[in-house]
């Protein structure tokens, strides 16, 4: 009898559900991840998270594989959820199921102890998202080697000490040294290894984000040229996300993306499956715009599509003589119409004749361009504008404060003669209107959205003293004390900077300062920043909901006829959602996801009011005014 001889299978990515599914080139060339399950690519599931509806969040994920998703990618990283004991019941769920089953999973945390949740109850060969060199090289072979020990397959995420790669020699150079170390020193398969070398914003207004596309299409031809059997991945809706709102555009552009992306060799990626136009059915104009935009062909690229995307929803052209009206208006409605629509022709004239009609210069800034700005910020929040128009915004917002600033010299000239008539000292920090200082906090390397704000707010005179990313919370501490800053600012995109947050609100409170203190990010909340930072911090904490508003509370903070009321009236609402948090915590109807225990120090015993109820609808926007408060302002309990 011959010998038995043993088939050598090709060296391909081979993950499985309950199904089999192996990643070859010649059979498939891009794998779908379904983002519908994660709660940061989903408002629809994070809703049926939130409110412990496990049946909605079923319907998703068999939604998802219906429309195409060949793995479903699991995601709960919420600063008010346990991540830990969602991951397991929704895994476990997920396995009775076999119309979502048959598929493999990707469990997907920044905690990697959520992680290791994910691993412990999900069958078949699964990936992990994700692991880093951000921590050191220790910490990634201890990941790694876990990850190994399960037999998933696992995402790299482009990011080392240093912070998040942007740049295409930075996204390769991390790449390689990962690879090196994967393969090398933990004996990882190279086909089980898939990088994600960073899908960032474009469109977004600031010049050196026009090359963030191109950097990653290239970056991904010689990853993957240069690194034997891995892949390469990445968040694709990340791309867009300076038109949120805009539905169209921004599946156009995911469209042109993957065209472009799968050609230079990403063969898998992150995407809402159902809503991916093909690329030959995008209207070849809007498709031209995009792609000027993705490959930088030229500087007005930007400019061009937003102009174009303000037409897309609009029936008609207003005339010429329609458009023109605005100037008739009073010169504070013309600053602000400047302000909302991002034009600079007449700001300056505009700026000058109302300096004219003011005490002050700075009474025109605290006055009618500071109104502009307050309306960007509500359109933005509202979605009704995108961000390329809030950097337009706030370029105009520069221009009409470069008018003003040489008055103010002037007056802060002559108030630091008669400073130093009297024997005073006279700094040159007056001749801002504050300083303000911005970190992303230490574990998270995102800065995109700190970078915003430090635009938005250095183009109001603001002096902003930036820190970076992966900034301890001493860093950020001697920073405010050496700088004598008026405010200080924490960023984080990442779960895990939540409790960073926490950690910095503590050690802040230990030192004499009492500056108010921002948070502000992706992952971050009203409610968490009321429940977990507020109460450990005794100056003012402000949740700031995105960068447009960043001007406008930084002004109420440090505006001295007003920032007393101000700070009053947020320690009201967080004092209301902090009540909230309690009845959660004490009622029948608590959902089981909610991480609510050990957030407050309760006294003993709490009497829980019926009407509380009514305040439970109120801070979750579903009507109803809270019974306490009486015109604005909190009564005595």
């Amino acid at each position: 009898m011959k010998p038995f001889k043993t088939k050598t299978l090709p060296s391909l990515l081979r993950l499985s559900g309950l199904e089999p599914f192996t990643l070859d080139p010649e059979v498939v060339k891009f794998v779908n991840v379904g983002e519908r399950c994660n709660v940061a690519g989903s408002a629809l599931f994070k809703k049926a998270v939130i409110a412990g509806d496990y049946n909605k969040m079923l319907a998703i994920a068999v939604k998802q594989v219906a429309n195409g998703a060949q793995v479903i990618d699991l995601n709960f990283d919420e600063g008010l959820l346990d991540s830990h004991a969602v991951m397991r019941r929704f895994c476990n769920l997920l396995a009775t199921e076999p119309d979502v089953a048959k598929v493999p999973f990707m469990v997907d945390s920044s905690k990697f102890s959520v992680v290791e949740e994910g691993l412990q109850c999900t069958q078949g060969k699964c990936i992990v998202n994700s692991i880093s060199l951000k921590e050191g090289e220790d910490a990634f072979i201890q990941n790694a080697r876990i990850v190994k020990r399960y037999g998933a397959a696992v995402v790299v995420m482009a990011f080392d000490e240093q912070g998040q790669a942007a740049t295409m020699q930075d996204k390769v150079r991390i790449c390689t040294m990962a690879y090196k170390i994967l393969v090398d020193v933990v004996k990882f398969a190279p086909t089980d290894i898939i990088f994600d070398p960073n899908i960032l914003t474009v469109a977004t207004g600031i010049e050196e984000h026009n090359d963030y596309a191109v950097n990653f299409f290239e970056a991904t031809r010689i990853i993957r040229d240069t690194l034997p059997g891995c892949h390469v991945s990445g968040g694709v809706s990340n791309v867009s996300f300076s038109f949120r709102g805009n539905s169209p555009l921004r599946e156009a552009m995911h469209s042109a993306f993957l065209f472009h992306g799968i050609d230079k060799g990403l063969d898998m990626g992150i995407v809402n499956a159902g809503l991916i136009p093909n690329y030959d059915d995008i209207d070849k104009g809007l498709l031209k715009l995009v792609e000027d935009v993705l490959l930088n062909r030229h500087e007005e690229a930007t400019e061009k599509l937003l102009n174009y995307s303000l037409t897309m929803s609009k029936e008609g052209r207003k005339e010429d003589k329609e458009k023109s009206k605005w100037r008739e208006a009073s010169v504070q409605e013309r600053l602000r119409h400047s302000l909302v629509k991002g034009l600079d022709e007449f700001v300056e004239k505009d700026t000058e004749e109302a300096r004219q009609q003011y005490a002050r210069p700075l009474e025109v800034i605290e006055g009618p361009l500071m109104d502009g700005m307050n309306v960007v910020g509500d359109l933005f929040g509202a979605g009704k504008m995108f961000l390329p128009q809030v950097i337009k915004s706030a370029r105009v917002m520069k221009k009409a404060v470069a008018v003003l600033v040489p008055y103010m010299e002037i007056e802060k000239a002559e108030a630091r003669q008669k400073a130093l008539e009297a024997g005073l000292a006279a700094e040159e920090t007056d001749m801002y209107a504050g300083t303000f200082v911005i970190a992303t906090v230490k574990g998270d390397v995102h800065d995109i959205g700190k970078n915003i704000v430090a635009v938005v707010l250095g183009c109001n005179n603001y002096r902003v003293i930036d820190l970076g990313v992966m900034c301890p919370p001493d860093k950020i501490i001697d920073a405010c004390i050496e700088n004598n800053a008026d405010v200080v600012g924490l960023s984080g995109l990442i779960t895990p900077s939540l409790d960073e947050m926490v950690f910095m609100a503590k050690k802040l409170e230990k030192t004499e300062l009492r500056i108010p203190l921002l948070i502000g990010g992706a992952t971050t909340s009203k409610m968490h920043t009321a429940v977990k930072i507020r109460p450990a911090y005794s100056g003012p904490v402000v949740h700031v909901l995105d960068a447009s508003r960043s001007v406008t509370v930084v002004s109420s903070l440090l505006d001295e006829k007003n920032a007393e009321d101000f700070v009053a009236d947020v320690d009201d609402e967080y004092e209301e959602l902090r009540e909230v948090a309690i009845f959660f915590q004490f009622s029948s109807d608590l959902p089981s996801n909610l991480a609510l225990s050990g957030c407050l120090t309760l006294p003993s015993p709490v009497l829980l009011v019926p009407c509380l109820h009514r305040s439970t609808m109120r801070a979750w926007k579903r009507g109803s005014s809270y019974p306490f408060r009486k015109h604005g302002r909190t009564s005595s309990r």
